[in-house]
């Protein structure tokens, strides 16, 4: 009996010894860093970063007007909720009695960036011809660009992504002509 009594008093002492070394809510000294901050940050200089390439947003069309609700149902073989609109996306999705579908629309910047990150994850991305200055094709996802403006669908899906290339070839076609 007296065992367990010195094993707990033993286990409580290491506990608060431990947690004491966690952290605690009291701020940084003035000038020092916080923990976990690694190196400094600049100060601002009051200058906007220079932008490598003009963004000319009212030239960019809006992306429910490049895949209206119509086409991202046909595209998702369902019936689809009232897109989600923000600036330069819009997402469609599946009612939440299924079946599980959504369709995202990306234009701008995001929709370059979407395509930078699937090159990165080495995922298989194949050529689109004919269809806009830059076409390619995953197994979810076109990314097409004509001039400065890129524009990424995606489709989501719970079956077998070979149900999707023909679709999303047809729908691509159509995008690139309303780009």
């Amino acid at each position: 009996m007296r065992t367990r009594g010195l094993i707990a008093l033993t286990l409580a002492a290491a506990l608060l010894t431990a947690s004491a070394g966690c952290g605690g809510d009291e701020p940084p000294a003035a000038g020092g860093a916080a923990p976990g901050a690694s190196a400094p940050v600049a100060e601002p200089t009051g200058e906007a970063p220079a932008s490598t390439e003009p963004v000319d947003d009212a030239a960019a069309p809006q992306a429910c007007a490049l895949v209206p609700k119509a086409d991202a149902e046909r595209l998702a073989g369902t019936a689809l909720q009232e897109p989600v609109v923000s600036d330069r996306s819009c997402t469609y999705t599946g009612p939440t009695s299924g079946p599980t579908a959504q369709v995202e629309v990306f234009v701008g910047d995001g929709a370059k960036k979407y395509l930078d990150i699937e090159r990165q994850l080495g995922h298989e991305i194949r050529e689109l011809a004919g269809t806009a200055d830059e076409a390619l094709l995953t197994a979810e996802t076109f990314f097409l660009r004509k001039g400065e403006l890129w524009v990424a669908v995606r489709l989501v899906r719970l079956n077998d992504p070979q149900e999707n290339r023909a679709p999303l070839e047809r729908l691509a076609r159509t995008v690139a002509g309303r780009m």
